[in-house]
């Protein structure tokens, strides 16, 4: 396993030269047709909003937070697909909005194809469509081959919920998963050196522990427990079912149930194949059964958000991903450059225009010493007389928390998971594999005690251990420190709180890590407010997004470089993508813990 496991990575870095050589020569072609493309992207939209045209919501795809941000939806484009990775929060929640506003919109059509998005994106949506209902304009879903749990909860506000005769629905809650890695780093040879300060603070346990600590259990049960009820206590208010019935369901296996049983349990309306449900959609909105539905999407109905405006506006600047960390492999999420994003918070400062800032968070953290950057500059941001809100996202944790804390206002979803403030250090320790299974000698030479200290080859000594040991104390006492000035409370009531726990968002806002629910058009609408820009203001979404032509030119090599590598590697490709992310990474970090979250 060893041997192949060496060649296999040998192997890795001739394929990484040759699919170089591939996308230079490809590259020439590629930039025609993507120019072709944006230049009729960028003409007028191709489909018209006329009398009797339905907002489609087509489910089958995941969220992301913001629309264009992500070049593999041109690459999807490219390819003849036609169907968007990711649809941008923000552009869905403007169509929302402004299909509410237009008279030629007779309602909204949620198609439900598995959409892939966490419960506090979920949440925001659902406000949307709620506050959309209030416009007296219907809202109809349906199941084609069948609504999974995420779909289920937007579909859930509909007026009616339409389900194939063949089809399912799925609800079963909620479970975290975390992969425990001790006996795999011990086989391999591998010992990962933990310094941390917080009991809670269990992103470390994978590498340290076989098995889930009480304290971890503990605070996932409570998190996950509470985010459930929310969830369930909506649908069953809309559905008018009783909340003990609706999860005495989800126990069971919904999915096997026939479709008879679930209209007798109140989970759907009706059912109809996809042309009768093309005749639904028909009769409601007045059209001739010869006639073709004149269906728009979000991307038809927002307003365009990207487009630079003029004179006093707010900034909404988003700070996505993971604080200063390696990208994971083959995935678009580039992550929170702190020096880019710090230096944009300072130009903003210092633009007379910007009257104010949202700081949209969606981030398990990071880098400690780059959170501590993107920190100063919000508080630079403040001290110039500006406001400052931040609108929390799916994640507002460790790291993502630490930028929010100096905020004059805290806006999260209920939803939403933050808190974890704690601080860690990892550093691998691969003497055993280098030595003895792989026949390495590490031969150094040194001037001082500690020069070759933090060397991969090397185990630390215990005063080293100490000395790191200090170092992540004393970065903890910083952090509950800017949390405690920020929240303006004691830094003891922060450390009674902290430890490196996490919080569900309702739970956070009664300990007083949040200020109030919402997402960011009630933290633009605060901040309008403190700023004295009346009801017409204005706003502008920061950084610029990156030119798409050269996004798409960097991740088409990384995605033929990740997929040959899966492909060779087999079930150690996911092992061999976490290790590579720790190396990556800054040895002191605030992150919260890495749990896959099944919803």
């Amino acid at each position: 396993m060893m041997k192949k496991f060496i060649l296999i990575v040998c192997g890795s870095f001739v394929g990484a030269f040759l699919a170089f050589m591939f996308f230079m020569v490809a590259a020439m072609i590629m930039s025609f047709a993507i120019m072709g493309t944006m230049g009729s992207m960028s003409g007028k939209k191709s489909v018209s909003v006329t009398k009797h045209s339905i907002l489609k919501l087509d489910l089958g795809t995941s969220i992301s937070e913001r629309g264009g941000d992500d070049p593999m939806d041109m690459m999807s484009i490219l390819s003849g697909d036609g169907m968007p990775t990711s649809l941008g929060l923000n552009t869905v929640l403007s169509a929302i909005e402004n299909a509410a506003d237009d008279d030629k919109v007779d309602g909204i059509y949620i198609e439900c194809n598995g959409v892939s998005a966490a419960p506090a994106t979920l949440k925001t949506l659902r406000r949307a469509l709620k506050e959309f209902k209030k416009s007296k304009k219907w809202i109809v879903a349906y199941g084609y081959e069948g609504i999974n749990q995420a779909d289920y909860y937007l579909a859930s506000v509909a007026d009616s919920i339409y389900l194939n005769p063949v089809g399912a629905v799925d609800l079963h809650g909620m479970a975290s998963v975390t992969p425990y890695m001790k006996k795999l780093l011990d086989k391999v040879g591998v010992e990962m050196q933990v310094v941390r300060v917080g009991s809670f603070k269990s992103a470390v346990e994978p590498y340290m522990l076989e098995d889930m600590s009480e304290a971890n259990r503990l605070q996932q049960e409570h998190y996950l427990g509470t985010i459930w009820k929310e969830m369930l206590d909506s649908i069953a208010a809309d559905r008018k079912v009783q909340y003990d019935a609706l999860n005495s369901l989800c126990d069971s296996v919904v999915m096997t149930m026939q479709p008879g049983e679930l209209i007798k349990n109140k989970l759907v309306d009706k059912l109809a194949y996809r042309a009768e449900m093309d005749n639904i959609l028909r009769s409601r909105t007045e059209v001739d059964k010869k006639d073709d539905l004149n269906f728009v999407s979000p991307e038809d109905l927002a307003s365009d958000l990207e487009e630079a405006v003029l004179g006093d506006h707010i900034a909404v600047v988003y700070a996505v991903g993971e604080i200063d960390g390696t990208p994971s492999m083959g995935s678009t999420d580039e992550g929170i450059n702190s020096e880019k994003l710090s230096e944009t918070i300072h130009d903003l400062m210092d633009d007379d225009n910007v009257k104010g800032m949202v700081l949209r968070v969606n981030s398990p953290g990071g880098s400690a010493f780059g959170s501590e950057q993107i920190w100063k500059a919000v508080m630079d941001f403040k001290a110039a007389g500006k406001p400052v809100a931040v609108s929390m996202g799916d994640y507002a944790a460790s790291g993502g928390y630490y930028i929010s804390c100096c905020a004059d206002r805290i806006f999260a979803e209920r939803t939403t998971i933050t808190g974890s403030i704690g601080i860690f250090g990892v550093i691998p320790n691969a003497s055993e594999l280098i030595e003895n299974k792989l026949g390495v000698h590490m031969a150094s030479v040194k001037t001082n005690e500690n020069a070759d200290m933090g060397t991969i080859g090397k185990k630390m000594t215990p005063a080293q251990l100490a000395a790191m040991q200090n170092m992540v104390n004393q970065g903890y006492e910083l952090f509950t420190k800017r949390c405690a000035d920020g929240r303006h409370v004691t830094q003891d009531s922060i450390k009674q709180i902290a430890e490196g726990r996490v919080w569900d968002g309702i739970t956070a806002k009664q300990i007083g890590l949040v200020d109030e629910f919402g997402g960011i058009r009630e933290a633009v609408a605060w901040v309008a407010g403190k700023a004295k820009l009346g009801k017409d203001y204005k706003t502008q979404n920061y950084p610029a997004i990156e030119d798409p032509f050269m996004s798409i030119l960097d991740k088409y090599m990384v995605t033929r470089y990740e997929s040959r590598l899966q492909g060779e590697m087999g079930l150690l490709y996911d092992w061999h993508k976490q290790f590579m992310t720790i190396l990556g990474r800054d040895h002191i970090l605030c992150l919260m813990p890495v749990e896959e979250i099944q919803f």
